[in-house]
């Protein structure tokens, strides 16, 4: 499958990137080392190399970049979910949207929404939400993407969460606890970390996946 010059550099860089650093780059790191200065176009880059099977994602912490298993094979498009059994959907409440960015309130409707077995993996008490804003642009989520969460009885160091502040607004974050507070963190290199007391912050759900905008 064919590749433009920028999608074959960025390609390249992580390739290289992975085999050296042993873990995966941010978005501000490929820009860098591709020698761009617009991270949202980098985004753009890498869905491509998604869409055309070269690049997948690991769900979970972090949500890295990887390699795909097998480069050029098809993408995995939302239409053909349930063909096989690594696209088998299950339906998932989806409960409105969450900030990425400045905190939002989520719609306390629900309605199903088909989630892939590659994401959901048979797991149980899992959400869905609709990122609005860019502060997690370095995890590749951005305004648009869906996210899976779950809801567990504890949260670690490093995982990415949705968090109700003073018990009216959503944000997803990095979550962190240290004798200060609880600490959440964006991941953008133009915000800043805050740090609140524990008894305002109630963990909603742990990101598990994200599906793409289109």
């Amino acid at each position: 499958m064919d590749l433009t010059k920028r999608q074959l550099a960025v390609l390249q860089f992580i390739r290289k990137f992975l085999e050296t650093e042993g873990r995966s780059p941010t978005l501000k790191e490929i820009a860098e080392g591709v020698g761009s200065s617009a991270v949202s176009t980098i985004h753009k880059h890498v869905q491509h190399l998604m869409d055309k099977g070269f690049l997948d994602r690991s769900h979970g912490k972090g949500n890295n970049i990887v390699l795909a298993q097998e480069a050029g094979a098809p993408a995995r498009e939302p239409s053909a979910w349930g063909q096989d059994d690594s696209k088998r959907g299950r339906s998932v409440p989806f409960c409105g949207d969450v900030a990425a960015g400045t905190p939002l309130i989520p719609e306390s409707r629900a309605i199903p929404l088909e989630v892939p077995n590659c994401i959901h993996r048979d797991r149980q008490e899992l959400f869905v939400l609709r990122v609005r804003g860019d502060s997690m642009m370095e995890d590749s989520i951005l305004d648009g993407d869906l996210v899976v969460l779950q809801r567990r009885g504890d949260y670690r160091n490093g995982d990415r969460v949705v968090a109700l502040i003073d018990g009216e607004e959503a944000t997803l974050k990095e979550f962190r606890r240290d004798p200060q507070g609880v600490w959440l963190i964006p991941h953008n290199p133009d915000l800043s970390p805050k740090c609140f007391a524990p008894d305002r912050i109630a963990i909603q759900g742990v990101l598990v996946g994200v599906m793409r905008s289109c």
